[in-house]
């Protein structure tokens, strides 16, 4: 697999990441080491998680495959703080001591001195930016994180971030955004994607599948053993089960068998 440079920074990483959203909840240890084995066999080297994935489980799922499966200076791990789930309703707290408290408990997890790749999960309207990007300085300096990033931000958030975080005065600079991007949903290409190759930011797209839509698995109802049906993940499916994405699907389908491809294989040479 290709490996690229991620925005203005050292770090090269395969073209496609292993997500781990699932793990710990609907994908047991057994389908996450196959997914990993998988994935290292064709060449990849990214990892993403979240400290929010499966209440941290994700990353403990993780982190025990670490010096098993894979030696941990051979992987490139991702991870993401400042989201929590409490009685059902999701937290969004950006505040210093619980980003610092949600890294610290990552890496616990992940049974890792560092990660490579420290992001903000989501934008937090409470607390103050300078605050927010202090915990990423923060990261760097003491080693816990030897690059940082952010997810979801939008554009004007994602240029004011980066450019309080600029390295000539000695800040931890921000290297990669985080966006969800697909054939399903394109809205990154009216600000962010200019932006951030603008700003020289690496663009890590997530979901570049449309949550699993773009595979054409949900043309004929929900399978047993999808996300679709799951009672966890399901609501995130939702959303592109339209009449509008079907029809989007439907040309994916028609795009596949004329170039003999997969509606996967298409779906992904698109968003690269």
């Amino acid at each position: 697999m290709e490996l690229r440079q991620l925005g203005r920074s050292g770090v090269r990483v395969s073209r496609l990441a292993l997500g781990t959203m699932t793990w710990g909840r609907d994908t047991d240890e057994h389908e996450a080491a196959e997914q990993l084995r998988f994935f290292l066999d064709a060449g990849g080297n990214f990892i993403d998680t979240a400290a929010v994935y499966g209440n941290g489980d994700a990353e403990r799922v993780l982190g025990g495959f670490l010096g098993v499966m894979v030696p941990r200076d051979e992987i490139v791990i991702a991870t993401k703080a400042g989201i929590s789930f409490k009685n059902g309703e999701r937290i969004v707290d950006n505040s210093r001591t619980s980003l610092i408290a949600d890294l610290d408990r990552s890496l616990s997890h992940l049974r890792s001195e560092y990660v490579d790749l420290w992001q903000i999960h989501t934008w937090d309207q409470k607390t103050p930016l300078e605050e927010v990007l202090s915990a990423l300085d923060y990261a760097v300096t003491t080693g816990r994180a030897r690059h940082v990033g952010i997810s979801n931000f939008a554009a004007w958030q994602l240029a004011r971030s980066v450019t309080l975080q600029n390295p000539i005065f000695g800040k931890a600079p921000i290297i990669s955004t985080q966006n969800e991007y697909s054939l399903l949903n394109r809205r990154i290409e009216g600000e962010i994607l200019p932006a951030s190759r603008e700003l020289g930011v690496g663009v890590l797209s997530w979901s570049p599948l449309g949550r699993g839509v773009l595979t054409g698995k949900y043309r004929s109802g929900l399978p047993s053993d999808s996300r679709g049906a799951s009672p966890h993940f399901s609501s995130f499916i939702e959303p592109y089960l339209d009449e509008r994405s079907r029809k989007i699907v439907e040309a994916v389908m028609v795009a596949s068998d004329g170039l003999g491809l997969s509606p996967l294989e298409v779906s992904l040479a698109w968003v690269r």
